[in-house]
């Protein structure tokens, strides 16, 4: 797999560009290509997540409100009204800080967590040749940049000067810590048997055995633990014990508006999107189509798979595992504290360290 700096090649003969110009520019494309990623998949994200509460629990107003004047009902449409206002709304709201707050910190700390989630797309492959770098550690980097973010809660919550904002915030670090071993020792458990940190190399893999979550029992498992932890590392029901409303406001997010807030909002479903296209890449074959799963069909028959169709592939398989994300938090009840570190330490990080113990048996038995 090649990234698309790789085969992009620009020619200077009988041309003065320079390099210090060329290059900035190509980053800057490529940077605003991905802000507009983000933007467009949180505006798509909160209107889809209003109509699956709305189906789920009868809403009104993401059912109704329509736009220039036609009502939704169960349309398309219906609810579309509600997300664009809100959309207005943040971006001219006044945006206050608290007179005791440490402004420096509380404007830092959102710019801090957005960039934790804009700096991962770049190692994130969207379909074969669709990827801004391709690293041969992808998997380390996205699970190191992953971790940005954490700086950026702590910083809003001890700034803000609020105790709720503070209890969120350290609840936060807690929980998005202690949720990344198992997330860990579940990517470690198919490097172990693709041998291989690229993301490319694990795609290849699978195209040439089956998706990974059917390899064996253990990768069933692993990508299970997988799944319920990046909805805890995302702070999504029943995980959203640092944004818990009935006892902390908001969390670590309290003393926010205006435009700041709506860099929490924004990351907060990037970050969701780059998990569900990790797990998708990972563990349900990348930009593979369904019919090589198993790998079982002679190659004539992959009509479904190609450079084009892997792009849609990729954000078909994200966008259910999105969709499953909201299904929880319309579904399951809010889990305590104790309870959801009990869970990660008790649960999923011995049963992690036992599956890398009985899938290395697996590999060498079978």
């Amino acid at each position: 797999m090649t990234s698309i700096f790789d085969s992009l090649q620009i020619t200077f003969s009988g041309l003065n560009l320079d390099l210090m110009i060329v290059l900035p520019a190509i980053a800057l494309m490529g940077g605003t290509v991905i802000f507009l990623l983000m933007a467009v998949n949180a505006l798509v994200a909160v209107y889809f997540e209003r109509k699956v509460s709305a189906f789920m629990q009868d809403r009104l107003g993401p059912m109704e409100v329509g736009i220039l004047g036609f009502k939704g009902g169960k349309r398309f449409w219906g609810g579309i009204g509600q997300t664009l206002a809100d959309a207005i709304k943040l971006l001219v709201k006044e945006d206050i800080l608290p007179n005791d707050a440490d402004r420096v910190l509380m404007i830092l700390a959102p710019f801090i967590i957005f960039t934790g989630a804009f700096l991962t797309f770049i190692g994130l492959p969207f379909a074969e040749n669709l990827v801004i770098s391709d690293f041969n550690i992808g998997v380390f980097y996205i699970v190191a940049m992953s971790s940005v973010g954490v700086i950026g809660i702590i910083l809003a919550g001890w700034s803000s000067n609020n105790k709720w904002s503070l209890y969120g915030a350290m609840r936060a670090a807690a929980q998005i810590i202690s949720y990344e071993i198992p997330i860990g020792l579940s990517l470690l458990l198919v490097v172990l048997v693709a041998g291989s940190l690229n993301f490319g190399d694990i795609v290849q893999w699978q195209a040439d055995n089956r998706w990974f979550i059917f390899h064996s029992p253990f990768s069933f498992l692993a990508f299970f633990i997988f799944f319920i932890s990046i909805v805890a590392e995302t702070n999504r029901t029943p995980f959203d014990i640092p944004e818990a409303e009935s006892e902390l406001v908001a969390g670590w997010m309290t003393e926010y508006s205006g435009f700041r807030w709506a860099l929490f909002f924004l990351s907060e479903y990037a970050n969701m999107l780059i998990v569900s296209i990790v797990a998708s890449t990972v563990f349900l074959g990348g930009w593979l189509s369904p019919l090589q799963m198993f790998n079982v069909l002679p190659e004539a028959w992959l009509f479904l798979d190609g450079p084009t169709l892997g792009l849609f592939w990729v954000f078909l398989k994200a966008i259910i595992l999105i969709f499953v994300m909201m299904w929880f938090r319309w579904t399951f009840p809010r889990l305590r504290v104790d309870q959801l570190m009990y869970l990660c330490w008790k649960v999923f990080i011995p049963f992690g360290l036992a599956n890398l113990f009985f899938i290395s048996l697996w590999e060498l038995l079978f």
